[in-house]
């Protein structure tokens, strides 16, 4: 059986853009593209199909968004696995 976790991956736009449905999904691909790479680089694989995402802005999340107020973040979290998959846990804002 192989060892599981989660991790983020993270894209960063245009917060004046959050209703434009096409520019979002691009920023939710990033964020998953960004995840699988952060997974290949910890020699780990993405489980397909595990992405969940979170779309972050200044007026909507206790998350601190001071050192960019006008942008739009949007969060992938996955699960990951492989050899010492288990020990990342996404939580917060980081992969820990």
């Amino acid at each position: 059986m192989e060892n599981t976790g989660t991790l983020f991956g993270w894209a960063f736009g245009d917060a004046a853009r959050e209703a434009d449905a096409g520019y979002v999904q691009e920023l939710q691909h990033e964020a998953l593209e960004n995840a699988r790479q952060t997974a290949e680089a910890r020699g780990l694989t993405v489980e397909t199909g595990s992405e969940a995402f979170a779309i972050l802005n200044a007026r909507e999340t206790l998350v601190e968004l001071d050192t960019a107020p006008n942008s739009l973040v949007v969060r992938a979290t996955v699960h990951v696995e492989g050899p010492g998959a288990d020990k990342l846990h996404a939580e917060g804002p980081m992969n820990g």
